[in-house]
């Protein structure tokens, strides 16, 4: 109970009260949506922003488990964390965005199920690897229920974990592959879905390439969020930095990262719709500012003196998620145009249960660390 998460918790009980009034009061009561913007920033950061920022647990899942790199399995667990809670809040969030959240049933009932749409896709994928993710989680959850064993009630004390643990060695490779291929599936269709909007959306974003663009930038996301959420962590909580093994893996982002910005620049020439570029408007300074943070972190990791120090390295991790949160915000909301007479900007109440899940989430991430192993054995690497 620190004062940092005293001041998380404020947030989020502000947060579920006004969700509560949401939920008994409408859309209306709490955000600006309306017909002609039927999403807002609750899909833009929870679901597409959100889920490509927790992607550190499938793009370590890639490296560790399909490229045999197991020199890094001990960066698994905490990416893995972070995309459990990740992909969890953002599927929970659905339930705020949509208007008659007591259907959200039928999404899993086959009668109903609309297997045509890219939508439906989305949804039936991440609703599957949070169940996933959870899975892949359960050999954390019983090391720390063996720790702490005294602090279980005493009916729960003498459990005899052995038999589950063995269950699920004998099923985790089926998990990673689904962990691997879930992910893979969704983050691309969440592109599909942009296609869909034609015009709407300026020729800066609106390219058939759009399914690719997301799966690498979100790929190249979770890799950045690894960085900082280690980083991050080991100064927050006092631990040696996983020097060794950080700039090993920032090796790997200039790669992914140079391939997609090849791809968004070739296709912008061979459209024709570089030109919209020196519009000086604010679409083209928001594409400008966008694509200077990723040039920014493609720059910096070239170098491998720079890999080897953990400041331009943080920075680096930094401006690939904010440019690669940026590119979602974009496509998806600031440079899509609804249609004559509608606009839309969130409401106050809309970006307090945003940031109030953002807190929830941090402060069930520090519970976690604290009481159960995810982060490296000190010494380590």
């Amino acid at each position: 109970m620190t004062k940092p998460f005293k001041v998380l918790m404020a947030l989020a009980l502000l947060a579920g009260l006004l969700v509560v009034i949401r939920f008994i009061q409408g859309l209306a009561s709490v955000t600006n949506m309306s017909d002609g913007v039927p999403w807002g920033i609750w899909i833009a950061y929870d679901v597409v922003a959100g889920t490509a920022i927790a992607c550190g647990g499938y793009s370590m899942a890639l490296l560790v488990y399909v490229f045999n790199k197991g020199e890094y399995h001990a960066l698994v667990r905490p990416a893995l964390l972070a995309s459990m809670f990740g992909y969890s809040l953002a599927g929970l969030s659905i339930f705020f965005d949509i208007g008659r959240y007591w259907h959200a049933y039928n999404l899993v009932l086959p009668w109903y199920a609309n297997p045509n749409s890219i939508l439906f896709e989305v949804a039936l994928c991440i609703g599957t690897y949070v169940f996933v993710l959870w899975i892949e989680f359960i050999p954390a959850f019983l090391e720390g229920l063996r720790k702490y064993k005294d602090g279980l009630p005493k009916f729960a004390q003498n459990w005899d974990l052995t038999g589950l643990e063995k269950v699920w060695n004998k099923m985790v490779f089926f998990f990673i592959a689904l962990g691997v291929l879930l992910p893979t599936m969704h983050q691309s269709s969440l592109g599909t879905m942009v296609v869909i909007a034609g015009k709407k959306l300026s020729p800066l974003w609106q390219t058939p390439f759009l399914p690719l663009e997301y799966l690498l930038s979100a790929i190249t996301m979770g890799y950045a969020i690894v960085v900082f959420e280690s980083i991050y962590a080991a100064r927050g909580l006092g631990r040696p930095i996983e020097r060794d093994m950080l700039s090993k893996l920032s090796s790997v982002i200039p790669w992914i990262l140079g391939a997609y910005l090849v791809i968004r620049f070739g296709d912008l020439l061979v459209r024709g719709s570089i030109m919209a570029l020196f519009a000086f408007n604010y679409k083209s300074l928001l594409f400008i500012v966008e694509n200077a943070l990723f040039l920014y972190a493609f720059v910096i990791l070239l170098s491998p003196a720079n890999r080897e120090k953990m400041k331009p390295l943080f920075m680096s991790g930094v401006a690939i998620l904010l440019a690669g949160s940026l590119y979602r915000f974009n496509s998806y909301l600031i440079a899509l145009t609804p249609g004559p007479g509608w606009y839309y900007f969130p409401s106050f109440s809309e970006c307090i249960i945003t940031f109030g899940l953002i807190a929830f989430e941090i402060m069930a991430y520090l519970y976690i660390v604290k009481k159960f192993p995810v982060l490296p054995k000190v010494g380590h690497a």
